[in-house]
């Protein structure tokens, strides 16, 4: 496939991952509730935004050219997920808190937030589409070093996660006040 036609189809991609949040805002939005759904829809958007990039991206990773690396403060928690170091008291836990959720994302406390099918239909068929490109991915994966990459991702996102449950769970037990964000 020349390059022409992957810049098409990596295009092609990303618009619709950009297109989905617009139609599916569109239907959400109450005269009642329109500050709130500006905010929201301009955060669908910046979603979309960065899945398109991620999706229309994809292909270059998968042959090694970018690497995603691992950061600090994942490697840090996947040497010692259950370490003290940096937890001894509610000010150091609330900074360790903070620094793993702008790694992570936000933690999964209270109700879900309700699922954007249109958005993940529309990234789903984007991500077909881009995956194409590449006969024999999987291989392609394995021989790039790009799959070996991924999993030790997974491995520090996993550690990542198992620390922020360990920090929260002594953040309640020392009886911390402050707000974790």
């Amino acid at each position: 496939m020349s390059g022409r036609s992957m810049l098409k189809l990596a295009a092609l991609a990303g618009a619709i991952a950009l297109a989905a949040p617009y139609g599916l805002s569109a239907q959400t939005t109450t005269p009642t509730d329109a500050a709130p759904a500006k905010s929201k829809t301009q955060s669908d958007v910046e979603d979309a935004a960065k899945k398109a990039g991620t999706i229309a991206t994809q292909p270059v990773r998968d042959v090694g050219a970018v690497k995603q690396e691992i950061p600090p403060v994942l490697e840090k928690a996947q040497s010692d997920p259950y370490g003290m170091t940096g937890a001894a008291n509610c000010t150091q836990i609330t900074a360790s808190l903070r620094e793993l959720n702008d790694v992570l994302g936000p933690d999964l406390i209270g109700p879900g937030k309700k699922e954007n099918r249109t958005g993940k239909l529309a990234e789903a068929g984007g991500k077909t589409l881009v995956n194409t490109i590449i006969p024999f991915r999987g291989l392609v994966r394995e021989i790039s070093g790009a799959a070996p990459a991924a999993r030790r991702l997974n491995e520090a996102v996993d550690a990542g996660v198992a620390r922020r449950g360990f920090l929260r769970g002594l953040h309640r037990a020392k009886g911390c006040r402050t707000a974790i964000g």
